[in-house]
């Protein structure tokens, strides 16, 4: 039985990997969880300096899901390659390095520091806001979407794979614009923009005001965007929003998903990634399913 997939050159043992944000580098996670069990691991947002976040409250629980506003919190570029790569290395599983950035120098500073370490692929983060571009987020016009990743990709030393905003109107053109620049892989869903206000206190339940959404609630809209950026693209495309299962997983790849990733359920149960490699296994055995290749996509 293979489980085995391929990312623009780059073999993962099975299609599950982490989302950025969600497991730090792994070193939080690593008592709990076998990391070598996992096809990748996604770090959370590096940047090109330290990045303090935003204030607090930054995390609210809501109905089906959690509002944060962490604010791409991180040590910055060097103390990752210093700490967290090393950390990484010590287990069979593949780096992928989440890459955030407020303007288009941040991000090629970032990926051209990158360039001469040993992970495995890029994923930039396209959701933060272009300061240069009049605060419009880069994920949100085609246009800029293609333009940054035609930028990245030509000092890019690693696959680039470039993680899409579904707070857009139609997500197929986001995938064609990025595809177009040249990206190798797309991922898809970031969080959607939600708020919560709390009734006692009269407040924001969040000090931002507003937080992105994710978990269970989203996966319905996640799948349904999958799907569109999977019929629109050669590319291969990741999945994730809301994956708490193997089930959940599984839809993800029978609507086009070459991979998945999981998030927030990481907070709920930190064993969830590995849980969900086990009932792929699982459901591949009960169908007689001999590559996993053959559900990628397989719901037209």
């Amino acid at each position: 039985m293979n489980t085995k997939v391929n990312l623009a050159g780059v073999q993962l043992k099975n299609p599950v990997m982490t989302c950025s944000g969600t497991f730090g580098s792994g070193m939080e996670y690593g008592e709990m969880v076998d990391l070598n069990r996992l096809g990748a691991v996604v770090t959370k947002g590096i940047a090109n300096v330290p990045w303090p976040g935003n204030p607090t409250p930054r995390v609210t629980e809501v109905y089906g899901g959690m509002l944060n506003a962490i604010g791409l919190q991180g040590p910055g570029v060097d103390v990752f390659i210093e700490r967290d790569i090393p950390f990484l290395k010590q287990y069979d599983t593949k780096i992928i390095v989440n890459v955030c950035g407020k303007t288009k120098e941040d991000y090629l500073d970032v990926v051209e520091r990158l360039g001469g370490t040993d992970v495995d692929m890029l994923e930039i983060n396209i959701s933060c806001p272009n300061v240069k571009a009049g605060a419009l987020a880069f994920g949100q016009d085609p246009k800029v979407a293609e333009d940054i990743t035609a930028a990245i990709k030509k000092v890019a030393k690693q696959p680039v794979i470039m993680k899409l905003s579904p707070n857009v109107t139609d997500i197929s053109e986001m995938a064609k614009a990025v595809e177009a620049g040249g990206a190798d892989v797309v991922s898809l869903i970031n969080t959607i923009t939600g708020m919560k206000i709390d009734i006692n206190r009269r407040t924001f339940a969040l000090a931002n005001k507003t937080g992105g959404m994710s978990g269970p609630a989203v996966k319905p809209v996640a799948v349904r965007m999958v799907y569109q950026a999977a019929q629109a693209v050669k590319i291969p495309v990741i999945g994730m929003g809301g994956i708490m299962t193997a089930d959940d997983a599984l839809e993800f790849i029978l609507a086009g998903a070459t991979a998945v990733a999981v998030g927030t359920a990481n907070f709920v149960n930190p064993c969830t990634t590995a849980e969900i490699v086990d009932g792929i296994e699982a459901y591949m055995k009960k169908y007689g399913v001999e590559d996993i290749n053959e559900l990628i996509g397989a719901v037209r």
